[in-house]
Order: structure tokens, then C-alpha cells, then sequence
């Protein structure tokens, strides 16, 4: 099991620790709900540095990467992050990433935890343009500073200007006194923030630091377990639950991310698949009774018959209702259609919505 650089700061805080993608990992430290809440209302920091960080560089980084992900990264300009995904030959997803334009021949991917060795295999297996590739996932720690507040609470650590930083774009600066962190307008809560990148030399000094800052703006630690309950009121997909080696970015709904300007890995079947429409969606639903939808439960119609499973499910602490996403054949999909989740012994009815699940 690895531990990150912030595990013993984890245990003197009493967080309950878990393994997940290989990693001795912080779960939660006083509860979901109160974290959860705490993210939504002022700022909470959580330590993701079990994710995957890729440096792909040279004259030809550019080429590769348009090769194996489906967005169109040829938009990007220095300082710009894009949200895109691998597609596979089979017609699933490799991987979900970020990728951060340093400059026009140095990329940073920032990849899941699980997918690591993975997704590292999979482009370097179509690295045909000699581009130079960098793991550096074992030296970089990563910080997710979440929440309405996480710009007023960081800004005395840094000269950046992060009130005035728009979604998506990044600098390089100085955080907390340490040189070259990259600070990142981006996250997985729906709550605005920062992602700040750095060595794990400096991770500890880092870490009180922004605990320090936060203090008068209500900041705590944030485990997994609201890390998950957050991204799900947002409907935004885990690898793994939502999204796999064999769901298509077109399914999932990531049309927005699959750019048919160039040609990718498998594009001419996604975009067939595109065109005449995929024959099941992921949908995301409510429940119209008291309950918890779990991944892996089964979606059933009217009549008891299964028509699909829920990939991820909870009740969400924002909304006090089960919430959850899941497959279901095309035809079924829409929203205000009614499915029925088989919780134990009992269908209960849920009503279709359009994400995000939390609009606050």
C-alpha cells in the first residue's frame, strides 16, 4: 500500500484511512455530511497526490495527444487546461485526464490513480512521433482547495491573483513560500476552487500552511468519502463507475469532449456511433421516495424488468434525496421519464433529471 506525503498528517488529524487505487487513503475525518457541507458553504481542502501526473514534451508532444484523447487540444494555448478522455479500439474509455498546455512543446496529463500504469502503457504504446514522456506521478503531490471561500482564504499565500483566475486556466507561482507550484482553477466539487500542484519535499509545509490561511474562512480537511457525494451532485462521471473500458464517451454523455476537427484513436467508430445515435445513455435520476441508490443496483421498468443498473448512487447531503446515475436504453432516456430502482425488495420510482443534481 503507498502512502502519500501527507499520510502522517492524515493520522494525527484522526482521519479514517482506506485503501483505494493503491493508496493509504484518507476516507473521511468528521463525517460526509459536515465535509460535504463545508465544501459547499465556505472551504475544504482535500489531498488527491494518489492521481497520476504524465509530462509529455518535445517538438512532437502535441501530435501524440492529439493521437489518443478525443478533445481537440490543439485549442489550447499556454496556461489553459482542457478536460477530455482516451477512447480505446473497442469503443470504451481508457481514462478520463486533464491536460495543462505549459507550452507549445511541454504537456502535463494529470490521469486517475487506478489508471496509472495503465494509461502510461497505452500511450506509449502509440508514441510513434519519439515524443518524450515523463511519469512524475511519484514525485508530485496534489491539492484540491474547494469551496466559495478557497479564493479569499488562499490569496496571502500567493501573489496570483486567484479571485480574478477563470475556470480552467493555471500559472505557475510561488504558494506558501515554494517556488514553481501550479495552481490550477479547477476541481471536481462544482464549488469553484484551486488544484495546486508541487514536489512532495514540500507537501507537509504546504499542507499547514493552507490549513493556517483557511483558518478564519472555516476551512477543514476533506476526505474521499465527500469528495464523491460532491462530484456526484454535480453529475460529473468516476472512472470506473460512470465510465470504462467498455462505455463510450458518445453513452455518457461526453459529446462535448469528442471533437471529430482531427482523427483519434477509434474516431470513426465514435463518430458513427455519434451520428446514429447510441443504443443506451447514462441518465441521471432522483428518487421519488425515501431511499439510497447504490452502484450496482438494478434499473427495472414498470413491470419489474431489468433495463439497466445504477453506476454511482447516494443520498445527497445537499438535496435530502437519493440521487444517482446510471445505463439505460436509449429509448427509455429522457428527462421526466420514470424508471424504478430495485432497492432489497422493493422498486422504488425515480424520476429522470437534468444535471447538474445541485444548482446552488
Amino acid at each position: 500500500m503507498k502512502e502519500t506525503a501527507l499520510s502522517k498528517k492524515h493520522k494525527e488529524l484522526n482521519a479514517k484511512m482506506v485503501p483505494f487505487a493503491g493508496y493509504n487513503m484518507p476516507v473521511s475525518y468528521e463525517g460526509v455530511n459536515i465535509e460535504h457541507q463545508n465544501v459547499r458553504e465556505a472551504v475544504g481542502v482535500f489531498d488527491v497526490s494518489h492521481m497520476g501526473e504524465f509530462l509529455i514534451t518535445g517538438p512532437n508532444a502535441l501530435e501524440l495527444i492529439q493521437k489518443v484523447s478525443s478533445n481537440d487540444a490543439s485549442k489550447l494555448v499556454d496556461g489553459k487546461a482542457q478536460y477530455s478522455c482516451m477512447p480505446n479500439e473497442d469503443g470504451g474509455i481508457v481514462d478520463d485526464l486533464i491536460i495543462y498546455r505549459m507550452d507549445a512543446e511541454k504537456y502535463l496529463l494529470v490521469v486517475n490513480a487506478s489508471n496509472i500504469e495503465k494509461d502510461w502503457n497505452w500511450i506509449a504504446h502509440h508514441n510513434s512521433v519519439d515524443a518524450t514522456m515523463r511519469d512524475m506521478s511519484d514525485e508530485m503531490s496534489l491539492l484540491a482547495i474547494q469551496g466559495p471561500k478557497a479564493a479569499e482564504a488562499m490569496q496571502s499565500l500567493t501573489d496570483v491573483d486567484l479571485a480574478n483566475m477563470k475556470f480552467y486556466t493555471f500559472e505557475v507561482g510561488t504558494f506558501a513560500g515554494v517556488d514553481k507550484v501550479i495552481i490550477s482553477a479547477t476541481g471536481y466539487t462544482g464549488s469553484g476552487g484551486f488544484e495546486i500542484y508541487f514536489k512532495n519535499e514540500d507537501a507537509e509545509q504546504i499542507w499547514d500552511a493552507v490549513l493556517e490561511a483557511g483558518k478564519d474562512f472555516g476551512i477543514k480537511p476533506i476526505g474521499l468519502a465527500a469528495r464523491d457525494t460532491l462530484r456526484l451532485e454535480m453529475g460529473f462521471c468516476l472512472y470506473g463507475n460512470d465510465i470504462d473500458d467498455t462505455t463510450s464517451p458518445i453513452e455518457a454523455g461526453l459529446g462535448w469532449i469528442t471533437k471529430f476537427t482531427k482523427d483519434f484513436v477509434n474516431s470513426e467508430a465514435l463518430k458513427a456511433e455519434k451520428e446514429k445515435g447510441p443504443k443506451r445513455k447514462l441518465v441521471a435520476f432522483e428518487l421519488d421516495e425515501r431511499g439510497i441508490p447504490r452502484q450496482d443496483y438494478d434499473i427495472v421498468d414498470e413491470n419489474g424488468k431489468k433495463i439497466g443498473e445504477v453506476t454511482s448512487g447516494t443520498m445527497s447531503p445537499s438535496l435530502e434525496k437519493g440521487i444517482g446515475l446510471g445505463y439505460v436504453p436509449a429509448e427509455v432516456a429522457g428527462i421526466g421519464n420514470k424508471i424504478f430502482i430495485q432497492i432489497r425488495k422493493k422498486a422504488v420510482p425515480a424520476t429522470q433529471v437534468k444535471l447538474p443534481f445541485y444548482k446552488g
